[in-house]
């Protein structure tokens, strides 16, 4: 073997090793999605809790990736696409490790959603919102794993769905609060989680832009399709 194919080899068992921290670390981010959004829908402060602690091993994966893709970088000096591998490898821990922060959040919120008026149908439709990004970020990783660029654009599309659900979301809780002010601090926190969760499948688009970068070699040009229209809401007459 050259000393040429010798450091291929040792870079592709290097990529291998973190490929596989990266799916260990999607995996953990997606069950704390669905934790979260069941710990938020049913008031239960013991999963609420768990995805809370949970994040702290999250948070230890992504540094040993990060440390994992430097020492790569150091000891191959990969260029062009390996270069590129790399590269996809550190952001897309950066998204896991902010899914993960915001699926802390809303599971800090769990606690105080306990003593609040129950908002009707607010917790199936955010718990479906949930599962939507949740499988969207399956998809990204399955996309990541493939190498499939057209799996990564099919989540890029998606995130308009999720945009759609977060407005929905977004004139019922004011719907309810005009009707009854004592809904007003129970909708605010309900808002605040499903802005949360709108983050994650920002988050997760950005990670199958990054994905459709490491296969393709360019950045998607065209303007991401987004239906985010709450900066333009007016209260319902």
């Amino acid at each position: 073997m050259s000393e040429q194919e010798h450091i291929s080899s040792a870079y592709d068992r290097d990529l291998e090793s973190i490929t596989t921290l990266i799916v260990k670390m999607g995996g953990m981010v997606e069950e704390a999605i669905l934790q979260t959004a069941e710990a938020m829908a049913t008031r239960d402060l013991e999963l609420a809790e768990k995805v809370r602690k949970g994040d702290k091993a999250i948070d230890a994966l992504e540094l040993e990736i990060n440390d994992a893709a430097a020492r790569t970088i150091a000891l191959r000096a990969p260029v062009s696409k390996d270069l590129r591998s790399i590269l996809t490898v550190l952001r897309l821990a950066a998204s896991l490790e902010r899914i993960g922060d915001y699926a802390k959040n809303i599971a800090k919120r769990t606690s105080v959603l306990v003593d609040m008026p129950v908002i009707s149908g607010s917790d199936v439709a955010l718990k479906r919102m949930a599962r939507e990004v949740q499988g969207m970020l399956n998809d990204t990783l399955d996309a990541y794993i493939r190498g499939d660029a057209e799996l990564a654009e099919d989540v890029r599309q998606h995130d308009q769905d999720v945009d759609q659900m977060y407005n929905a979301l977004f004139r019922e809780f004011l719907t309810f609060m005009m009707e009854d002010p004592r809904n007003i601090t129970a909708c605010m926190h309900l808002h605040f989680i499903a802005k949360n969760i709108e983050r994650m499948g920002d988050l997760t688009t950005n990670m199958a832009e990054q994905v459709i970068y490491l296969v393709t070699g360019e950045v998607p040009e065209d303007a991401r399709p987004k239906s985010d229209s709450t900066s333009y809401a007016t209260a319902p007459e």
